[in-house]
């Protein structure tokens, strides 16, 4: 009995699995009867509010529009609002579309084998049509159905004669006009019936409609082909995935095929009972399967954007710290620890244009930070404000980003060439993908604690050891719909740098070695919109490893009342982490999982830099590097700007260009109060634009900045400490 009873629960065990794992296909719903106004109805087609339905036919030769009082619903009140003969231009009409803003309507026909256009002054309201102003493109064949990719740059025509697919290229978007055939594929034969074509919007499913034999409805045919593309909209990469077989009327003949605005639903017509048919869809456009997000470029630009993201705040945080303790070794004999700086990042190409792009606030050249910092302590900041783009590739969207940051740091010398500190970094990354809207939005902020230790008088190790968290707000579009999601990010990361000088003369060389390891903790999310589109992704860790090689050159050059430090760094760095996988699943049917792997993969770079320090004895200083960053796929420009001084006389001053535009502060203590003084005047606009900023203050103020300080510093450690303690010592 007992083995028994474990034999059936293996049996219904392995039927739920099955069960769950079976993908649930349309669903009839309910169908609109249009005889009493088209008795031969074959194409059909919305408006994206589905507020309106369009159907044409060959018998009265018509466009009829149709209004819903529930969006897409055909069981709803359905009014017939408006029909325009076309008889002048078009008497067996077959299939009817509309350009992508509902501007132009077109009709495709059998009468002449070709595409009939016209004008709309109100878009997707045929009452502004003017027959008289028809266009009309001949094909060829037997046109029976057809569709345009998302921005009318290719058309698509179904020949029932020759059963087969035609793709055309378009030189002028949605102008049959200027059609070029590009490619042809075959489809199911046996039918002379070939009655409808459709397009997923990503362009990764086709559909074909066939009706039933000549002369033989009923089950004859009366299938839809479900193809699959693993180009969008490139139908030398269609497979046929499966075909779906309507069987709701003896009587039964489709034609046509469409789609509500996020998939969710499918219509097609049966051409002998004169009805508008409706289904649900489990998942958006899934008649035989979902579609493989996995093959869409956006969907995986989307992906890597995020672990990209990720890996580059970390490089973003790491940077300026390792920065700082280069500029104290150079500067180690100078008594002014403190040097402000902004940081200009920007793709080549927009180098003409960078002082027309970037806008980088007056407080980050203020150098006041010294006015509140515990006696023996320094203090320093970097901004950086960057544009990057990353092209096309087989499987990803391009992509365009734009990064702004400030990192505020403080140390404190223990000895000649020893000390450690703190910084605080605060960062936002945008980022959109492909060309219809996606985009990520990515707030971060980290904690680094930093310090450089000497191994006797020429080898440095330089450390560091930050935690980071992070929120991205996510947008993806699919077809007319946009889906909102929300992912939390957590990171810790290192670097460790290794540093021999080698003195020639007045020169210094000094190889270099550094490790860069991060792990990032990216959340579980789900989009928010419709339904039938919306994906759950699974929580995601991301491993970082990058190594380097380089070599710092730097010269110390004795000049009147100060010393001049030419410097160079040559460097280069191999991204060794590990592939990570972003799962993911249709959130209307999580039978099954899709993959995006390699979102993480390594890359190789070579980092150049030029600068220079010029140190005066009255208490300024200067600096400027110029920055090259190559890799396999594209390079990146970053100059760096910025003077200050510091007085014996408790007053301080700072200049920083910023793209056209130069930036005075000044700061002087007299008496126990702080007059600050902060302007910005434009080097090269012929209209006048300039400002200035006046501000009183005790150092009371001040204590009180230096406490609020500290306490968010304490809150962001325990914050973290805790995340990491319930992940790494459970």
């Amino acid at each position: 009995m007992t083995r028994l009873s474990t034999f059936i629960g293996v049996i219904i065990l392995i039927f739920k699995i099955l069960c769950s794992n079976v993908f649930a296909g349309p669903t009839f719903v309910d169908e609109y009867d249009v005889t009493t106004h088209e008795t031969t109805p074959t194409g059909i087609i919305f408006n994206p509010e589905g507020t309106r339905m369009y159907v044409t036919g060959i018998d009265n030769d018509r466009i009829r529009q149709y209004t819903l009082s529930v969006a897409f619903d055909v069981t709803s009140t359905i009014t017939l609002e408006r029909s325009r003969w076309i008889t002048s231009v078009e008497n067996r009409p077959q299939d009817i579309k509309f350009n992508s803003d509902g501007t132009v309507i077109f009709v495709l026909g059998t009468e002449n084998d070709g595409v009939a256009r016209w004008s709309l002054s109100t878009p997707y309201d045929i009452n502004t049509l003017t027959v008289a102003d028809s266009t009309y493109t001949s094909v060829g064949g037997d046109p029976r159905g057809f569709d345009f990719n998302n921005d009318g740059t290719k058309m698509f025509i179904l020949d029932g004669s020759q059963e087969q697919v035609e793709e055309y290229k378009l030189t002028t978007p949605y102008n049959p006009d200027t059609k070029i055939l590009s490619k042809t594929l075959s489809t199911a034969k046996g039918s002379s019936y070939h009655q409808g074509l459709g397009f997923s919007p990503d362009g990764l499913k086709m559909y074909v409609v066939k009706g039933a034999k000549s002369g033989s409805p009923g089950n004859s045919f009366n299938n839809i082909l479900e193809y699959n593309l693993t180009t969008s909209f490139d139908i030398a990469t269609a497979t046929l995935n499966g075909t779906y077989t309507t069987s709701h009327s003896s009587n039964e003949y489709i034609a046509g095929i469409t789609f509500n605005n996020d998939g969710s639903k499918m219509y097609h017509i049966n051409f002998n009972a004169d009805e508008i048919r409706e289904y649900t869809l489990t998942c958006a456009y899934g008649i035989i399967s979902c579609i493989d997000q996995t093959k869409d470029k956006d969907t995986v630009g989307n992906a890597e954007a995020q672990a990209e993201l990720s890996k580059k705040f970390m490089q973003s945080t790491s940077i300026p710290v390792l920065n700082r303790m280069e500029w104290l070794r150079r500067n180690r004999n100078n008594i002014n620890l403190t040097n402000q700086n902004i940081k200009f990042q920007f793709s080549n190409t927009m180098l003409n244009s960078i002082k027309n792009s970037f806008v980088t606030p007056a407080a980050l050249n203020k150098n006041n930070l010294n006015d509140f910092m515990p006696e023996g302590w320094s203090s320093w900041s970097e901004g950086n404000i960057s544009i990057g783009r990353t092209g096309d590739t087989n499987k990803s969207s391009r992509k365009k980003n734009n990064t702004t940051g400030i990192s505020i740091g403080a140390d404190k010398k223990v000895s000649k060439n020893k000390l450690y500190g703190i910084a605080l970094r605060f960062g936002n990354d945008d980022v959109d993908v492909g060309n219809l809207g996606n985009i990520l939005d990515m707030n971060a902020y980290s904690l680094t604690l930093y310090g450089t230790l000497p191994q006797g008088k020429s080898n440095f190790i330089d450390s560091l050891l930050g935690i980071s968290t992070f929120q991205t707000d996510i947008v993806s579009v699919n077809g007319d719909n946009k889906l909102n999601g929300d992912r939390d990010g957590d990171q810790i990361f290192g670097s460790l740098k290794i540093r021999k000088t080698i003195k020639k003369n007045q020169f210094n060389f000094t190889p270099t070695a550094k490790l860069d390891l991060g792990y990032t903790l990216l959340s579980e999310y789900t989009e928010k919109g419709s339904d039938a589109l919306k994906l759950k992704f699974d929580e995601q860790k991301i491993k970082t490893v990058i190594t380097s090689v380089g070599m710092i050159f730097d010269n110390s050059i004795d000049i009147e009342r100060g010393v001049l430090k030419p410097n160079a760094h040559l460097e280069y760095n191999a991204d060794i982490s590990s592939s990570s996988e972003s799962k993911f699943y249709y959130a209307a049917d999580t039978s099954k999982s899709y993959v995006i792997s390699n979102v993480n993969n390594s890359n190789h770079n070579i980092r150049m830099n030029l600068g220079i320090d010029l140190i005066k004895d009255n208490g300024w200083s200067f600096k400027s590097n110029y920055e090259r960053n190559q890799n396999e796929t594209g390079y990146s420009d970053t100059l760096y700007i910025g003077a200050a001084y510091i007085s014996a006389n408790d007053s301080e001053y700072a200049l920083a260009l910023d793209g056209e535009k130069t930036f005075v502060n000044y700061t002087k203590n007299i008496n126990g109060f702080d007059l600050k003084f902060d302007s910005n005047y434009s080097l090269f606009k012929e209209v006048p634009d300039y400002g200035a900023n006046i501000q009183i203050s005790r150092i009371f103020w001040l204590n009180i900045q230096r406490i609020i300080t500290r306490i968010w510093i304490l809150f962001i450690m325990s914050k973290r400490f805790a995340f990491f303690k319930s992940k790494f010592f459970k």
